[in-house]
């Protein structure tokens, strides 16, 4: 049986863009690796989630394992929250937030701090939260905690009953389409009331939880307002972190069968962000730990590929997530984004491939949504996929970009049908 060597690039995907004369930024970078990967294999497109659906990274890297996102998926709180070691019981209220600056009254200036509040002003600041917010409209205690710079997970327990998830975000880039949280496209930045969703208005258990909710953002919003590392920040001219924003609430853990028992088949991932590293211990993935990026892309993508090398024989799989081209797309940045895909090209496939035995090994590539720059948001647009290695035969392609994929071989698939073909792929 060959090795899977199964490697998800976050936001890859891409629209046309003036700056880059019409091409995409995977179009317009150097990427030889990809490219020679692409025409010794076979490619193709795919949504991950579903058509006309811009997901989240967290129903799409459980639909791109194989799971259907809509009998598993519990919100994006809970898994982040698990992650990070927080218990989450039935009936607790868990989400995903974010450090945000405000401005008068519900008008946000940036929705992350400017990218740069670092992980231990963070983590001074939830302690503050922690040691001076007291939740009283409902009886209830909370945890907070922050993960990775202006990220963060909190999870409020009621002291009787159960709290509802069916309440709506007060991030405004995001909402609630059944149980998925959906990238909104356009949007205001105005911190939004949580409410009941559409149907659930007299629910007593999503009145509490949206009660408490609004309760939690304005006390910790006073706090953070008072605090002595936002008042140092301010003094650095940089964005005071003075609100949080909600976003993806659960009130419990998915429950998903192993991919050991889907697939017979033992996995080990690498993984940088708490949504991924939740996913990977609910379904039985072995976490290989690797440090944080350090911010020199060379080293860090060298060391990730020399990681590989060394565990691979270890398992029968090796799911890969490198954040790289996600977070500059989100900020326009398209050539960021370019130079990103081009240093994963240089120094992740280029420390990895040629130590690689192909004839042994399937190799997959793709991404777990689209991320257009010109809409600085997640879209439903199809992302590239390409395989290579072991039997698979060269279909026509050229090189490795959104358009030269829609001509590929293995035409359009949807995110769960992957990993059972690389499976499959694998046993010939």
């Amino acid at each position: 049986m060959k090795k899977i060597i199964y490697v998800i690039l976050d936001g890859l995907g891409d629209l046309p863009h003036p700056g880059l004369g019409g091409k995409t930024p995977l179009q317009a970078a150097q990427s030889p690796l990809l490219d020679e990967l692409a025409k010794s294999g076979q490619t193709g497109l795919m949504h991950t989630v579903g058509k006309d659906i811009a997901p989240e990274s967290d129903i799409a890297v459980i639909s791109i394992l194989g799971y259907d996102a809509e009998k598993y998926y519990t919100g994006r709180g809970p898994l982040e929250s698990y992650a990070e070691g927080l218990e989450v019981k039935d009936g607790d209220l868990a989400y995903r937030v974010n450090f945000a600056t405000a401005g008068e009254g519900k008008n946000i200036i940036d929705r992350r701090v400017g990218r740069n509040l670092t992980t231990e002003e963070a983590t001074q600041l939830a302690k503050e939260i922690n040691e001076k917010v007291e939740l009283t409209s409902v009886a209830a205690g909370f945890k907070f905690k922050n993960t990775i710079g202006h990220r963060g997970v909190l999870v409020i327990h009621p002291r009787r009953g159960e709290l509802s998830a069916e309440v709506t975000n007060t991030d405004p880039a995001y909402e609630k389409r059944g149980p998925f949280g959906v990238a909104k496209q356009k949007f205001e930045d105005v911190l939004q009331e949580c409410r009941p969703v559409k149907g659930k208005a007299n629910s007593q258990e999503a009145l509490n939880a949206a009660k408490l909710t609004n309760e939690f953002v304005a006390k910790s919003r006073l706090v953070l307002e008072g605090s002595e590392t936002n008042k140092k920040r301010e003094a650095q001219g940089k964005l005071k972190a003075n609100l949080i924003l909600t976003r993806d609430a659960g009130n419990r853990l998915p429950k998903f069968p192993s991919i050991k028992e889907k697939f017979n088949l033992r996995f080990g991932c690498f993984v940088e962000m708490p949504v991924e590293r939740g996913i990977a211990l609910l379904t039985g993935m072995q976490i290989i730990e690797i440090p944080l990026p350090s911010g020199d892309l060379e080293k860090d993508y060298k060391l990730r590929a020399e990681k590989v090398l060394g565990v691979v024989k270890e398992f029968d799989g090796l799911y890969i997530h490198i954040k790289g081209p996600d977070e500059p797309a989100h900020d326009g940045d398209y050539a960021k984004k370019k130079e990103s895909i081009e240093a994963i090209d240089k120094y992740f496939f280029a420390n990895l491939l040629p130590h690689l035995d192909m004839s042994c090994s399937i190799v997959c590539v793709s991404a777990d949504h689209s991320t257009p720059c010109i809409l600085k948001a997640h879209s439903a647009d199809p992302v590239p996929v390409l395989v290579a290695g072991g039997a698979i035969k060269p279909d026509a392609t050229g090189d490795f970009s959104e358009k030269t994929c829609q001509g590929g071989a293995l035409g359009i698939l949807s995110g769960p049908e992957l990993l059972p073909l690389l499976v499959n792929l694998s046993k010939v």
